[in-house]
């Protein structure tokens, strides 16, 4: 069995911010392999993750973003369970990251729970007819539509975005990374986006 030096562990603790013992521990489980203990620490994680979901949120932060020299503008609220929480540097660079990811992306709703359900009957509606155009069999069109749904959620729906920062992980999965992380609940409550001139009904509309 490889020797688990002090290094060692306080290298594995800055990659994944899990405690000293955790990460002795778990490169005591994976023979000293980091690679395979961050991945130990990881599963662990979520697991605590799922079962912190739970608990209640009542502290946190309403954070704002400007971007593109004022034309678009961002407010979130996101939820911890402890004040300390709120004020911690992890926390805030979160928060920081779901205002660049609304700004970016301009969702309609923060989850797939949140979309009405004639909305959701109307786009299948629309997919239905497109996969009869492409001439599918009527028989897997159902089949088809509930893939293709799936598409929209990840498009209009904020937790199933991929994060713009990296492509091949969802929202919701940063969400539960920085809870297995931080070791609280965190909630991403609400938003809103603003954008210069949406909602203008003409170049001639104003606003006194």
């Amino acid at each position: 069995m490889a020797m688990i030096t002090a290094e060692m562990v306080k290298e594995l603790r800055t990659a994944t911010g899990a405690g000293m013992m955790e990460c002795k521990k778990a490169l005591l489980e994976t023979d000293g392999d980091k690679e395979k203990a961050i991945g130990l620490l990881r599963e662990k994680g979520l697991s605590k993750a799922a079962k912190r979901a739970g608990r209640i949120a009542a502290q946190g932060v309403v954070d704002s973003y400007i971007h593109l020299g004022g034309k678009v503008g961002v407010m979130v609220e996101v939820n911890c369970e402890t004040d300390f929480v709120a004020r911690n540097e992890e926390f805030r660079v979160f928060v920081r990251d779901i205002c660049l990811q609304i700004a970016a992306t301009n969702p309609t709703y923060l989850s797939r729970d949140e979309v009405p359900e004639e909305v959701i009957e109307k786009e299948k509606e629309i997919l239905r007819r497109q996969a009869a155009r492409e001439g599918k069999p009527e028989k897997i069109i159902e089949k088809i539509v509930s893939g293709r749904i799936d598409k929209y959620f990840e498009e209009n729906c904020l937790l199933e975005q991929p994060f713009v920062k990296d492509q091949d992980k969802a929202i919701k999965d940063l969400l539960t990374e920085k809870i297995a992380k931080i070791g609280e609940n965190i909630v991403i409550r609400r938003f809103t986006r603003f954008e210069m001139g949406e909602g203008l009904d003409s170049p001639e509309t104003t606003t006194s």
